[in-house]
């Protein structure tokens, strides 16, 4: 489902964010994507929704070559991924309803097929009591609940979290887990950058280590630490 063949980035600064990096990700897995700050992470995650695209190798996502994908395909990647954002990035002016069902709304689903995705997702993240709040009434772990909810509200083969617990008390990080937990036994691929080592030693999933852009790390069900992060 997701492939790195070889991959390298570079920035115009001379900066190379990930060097020589090959992996594969099978469907269905639940990934950690761990490491040090500025150690390659976000560019690998972003790479994967072409945000990024590699200036070597290859780079395969749901049978998308990203390295050579055409502009006007890459809207079409998307609707297959699920991505949820460390900041949120909901619309301030449209209810938490309005928020998920915009995302259904831009790929022509039927009202029909809205109101009952959005109402979906919602149960699942727990919210439906504040379908009609906006953002700015809500906690941020609420927030980031509707976030979840508006990336899989369109039942997405991979979810793409960067960073989904950074800003949120250990409780309310637990409960997002809680969450992507349920999302990935339902079949979706997650891929989650964090730094939280409670996190990741307490949800077993298979931790691949990025630092210096290369992967030094890939253990099935592995743990990791703030000596790790601050290596």
């Amino acid at each position: 489902m997701i492939e790195f063949k070889n991959v390298v980035k570079k920035y115009d600064n001379n900066i190379t964010a990930t060097n020589n990096i090959s992996v594969k990700i099978k469907p269905g897995e639940f990934v950690y994507v761990v490491g040090p700050s500025g150690a390659g992470k976000s560019t690998f995650i972003k790479m994967m929704y072409r945000e990024e695209a590699p200036t070597s190798g290859s780079i395969i996502v749901n049978e998308y070559a990203l390295e050579n994908i055409k502009s006007r395909e890459i809207p079409f990647l998307r609707r297959e991924l699920g991505i949820v954002f460390q900041d949120f990035k909901l619309l301030p002016r449209l209810t938490v309803f309005e928020n998920i069902a915009y995302a259904l709304q831009v790929i022509e689903k039927t009202p029909e097929e809205v109101e009952q995705r959005v109402s979906r997702v919602l149960d699942l993240v727990g919210l439906s009591a504040k379908r009609d709040n906006f953002p700015a009434e809500l906690s941020g772990g609420e927030q980031q609940r509707v976030a979840i909810a508006r990336a899989i509200a369109n039942e997405p083969s991979i979810l793409i979290a960067d960073e989904p617990t950074g800003n949120l008390d250990p409780e309310t990080a637990e409960g997002i887990m809680e969450i992507l937990e349920q999302v990935n036994k339902q079949g979706t691929t997650v891929v989650m950058a964090t730094h939280n080592s409670f996190i990741v030693n307490e949800y077993k999933h298979r931790v691949l280590e990025i630092n210096g852009g290369k992967i030094i790390r890939d253990e099935e069900e592995g743990v990791y630490s703030n000596e790790d992060a601050n290596a």
